[in-house]
């Protein structure tokens, strides 16, 4: 098995509305810190398990300086937004997503 893992840093915008109300209901920004994990059996024909740049490219292109709650078609919590990585990223079966550097959420497929 091969494995490959990218780090990015996606600066980005949102709010999130609870049952017990929370200051996140406000729309406020961070700096998350995403870790793509993708593996693979085998290497594709440019000997890879998923290009560094398609990933910075799904995930960095459609996040980065955006107000998430108009690009996910869910609430973006860490958690949420970990699951939306791992589904748009080839081979991906692992997302961490820092909300900071206390915070941490982990989506990972079975």
């Amino acid at each position: 098995m091969y494995y490959v893992t990218k780090r990015l840093e996606i600066s980005g915008a949102h709010f999130v509305t609870t049952d017990h109300g929370s200051k996140c209901e406000t729309l406020h920004g961070h700096n998350w810190i995403i870790r793509v994990h993708c593996r693979a059996a085998q290497l594709n024909e440019d000997g890879m398990v998923t290009d560094f740049t398609q990933i910075k490219r799904i995930v960095h292109g459609q996040l980065d300086h955006r107000n998430l709650n108009e690009v996910l078609p869910v609430m973006p919590t860490a958690e949420h937004i970990a699951r939306w990585v791992c589904d748009q990223v080839e081979n991906c079966y692992k997302v961490e997503v820092w909300e900071s550097e206390n915070n941490l959420a982990i989506y990972e497929k079975d």
